[in-house]
């Protein structure tokens, strides 16, 4: 009879998957508690400092979208060209 390999190939590696998900859950990153942490402060931002911070990630994404734009142009042109050679 056929087939007698994979499936004792499948059976090791679910033996396998099973043996790495016990070594794996002695690990849990969630132990212990938050009790003596520190939380951070970070300051305020102002009202200027958020509008500033704005225009800057537009005019950044403005310039992304030229950009991702020329190179479609340029692409389409580069193979309506070659297109054209066949």
């Amino acid at each position: 009879m056929g087939g007698e390999g994979s499936a004792m190939a499948a059976t090791t590696s679910l033996k396998n998957n099973r043996s790495m998900l016990n070594k794996r859950a002695g690990k849990s990153v969630l132990k212990g508690s938050y009790a003596y942490t520190q939380i951070k402060k970070f300051p305020k931002a102002t009202e200027s400092q958020i509008l500033a911070i704005q225009r800057k990630i537009q005019l950044e994404n403005k310039l992304l979208i030229r950009k991702q734009i020329f190179v479609f142009v340029v692409l389409i042109i580069v193979i309506l060209i070659g297109y054209n050679y066949l």
